[in-house]
């Protein structure tokens, strides 16, 4: 069967052709294998794109090791999530206010131009935000649509005295330009590859006047498709709530350990997706655990605390477990 490939394939071809660094030739390769039609003609030309991917990603993480470009971001902490708005929505007012990153922060539309990690802690854990560019067609940088579809989840940010639903709109738009999909109402061409990521609507500003009006129309139109909520980067309205909204969002628990005859450790959690066993847990404290591992004993989510469970058991959030090799 032949490919078909369409006029986007081969302009991410050529600028791959064209790239210089490691992270254009693998934003370029992620474009190809986006736009490439899926059907069994290109199974065998997918799986050559992805191979190379691979390859190249190991060689960029050799060598930036000592020198990280912002295009390629490192994922640190509980999970990465990427902090999406229109020019002037606040996110990088979000980030300086709840992380250790200092963008630049300023009244006026594109004072972001690349992308800025910190951390931000949630009770025992640290999760890694990113601000990024604004969101405008003409100014979206190669890296960009890459470094969204790696994230973990999406914070969307608009400003709620400025027709945030308009808002919402433009970027759930440019968001589907990048086959990246959003909430249950978006559509999705089942020709070409898309990315479905969690997202969460953080309807900023809510200081001014005449915002909570504009939060609540903004909720009855998009609350059945995402979570939401309102706060005030600038005054720090909100901010403790939207923390735990996206730890909830993240869908992750938190599994403690304790050594036989010793305290549970408090301080360092293994993070794991909802959903996880024990066998995943004991990996997570260290990768030979999964196989050396007989039983574990369990305190929190078990019928008795130190009831003895097996690999298959499904943790729970706060759970404690003291491993037996």
């Amino acid at each position: 069967m032949p490919a078909n490939l369409p006029p986007q394939y081969h302009e991410a071809e050529e600028n791959f052709r064209l790239a210089k660094t490691i992270p254009e030739k693998v934003a370029a390769l992620e474009e190809m294998l986006a736009v490439m039609p899926k059907h069994k003609g290109t199974d065998h030309l997918r799986a050559k794109l992805r191979t190379r991917i691979a390859k190249l990603s190991e060689a960029s993480e050799k060598r930036l090791a000592t020198k990280r470009a912002s295009t390629v971001i490192p994922r640190e902490g509980a999970a990465q999530v990427a902090v999406i708005g229109l020019p002037n929505s606040g996110k990088s007012q979000l980030v300086a206010t709840i992380t250790n990153a200092s963008p630049p922060v300023a009244d006026y539309p594109f004072t972001t131009h690349s992308a800025t990690p910190g951390m931000m802690e949630f009770e025992d854990i640290k999760i890694q935000l990113i601000d990024t560019p604004p969101l405008a067609p003409q100014a979206i940088d190669f890296w960009l649509p890459p470094l969204l579809r790696r994230a973990d989840a999406l914070l969307i940010m608009v400003d709620l005295t400025d027709a945030p639903q308009a808002q919402m709109e433009a970027i759930i738009k440019q968001l589907a330009d990048m086959r990246i999909i959003v909430g249950g109402g978006a559509k999705e061409d089942s020709e070409y590859i898309s990315w479905h990521k969690k997202a969460l609507i953080i309807g900023n500003k809510l200081d001014l006047d005449n915002a909570q009006n504009s939060y609540t129309a903004l909720n009855n139109k998009y609350g059945k498709q995402l979570p939401l909520i309102a706060i005030s980067a600038k005054q720090g309205t909100g901010l403790e709530e939207l923390k735990l909204k996206l730890y909830q969002l993240l869908d992750i628990i938190r599994v403690y350990t304790k050594a036989p005859g010793k305290k549970p450790v408090f301080t360092d959690p293994v993070v794991l997706p909802r959903g996880s066993t024990l066998e995943d847990a004991a990996a997570g404290v260290h990768k030979d655990f999964r196989r050396k591992l007989k039983y574990a004993r369990l305190w929190g989510s078990g019928k008795h605390d130190g009831i003895m469970v097996k690999r298959d058991h499904i943790m729970q959030d706060g759970d404690i477990i003291e491993l037996h090799l």
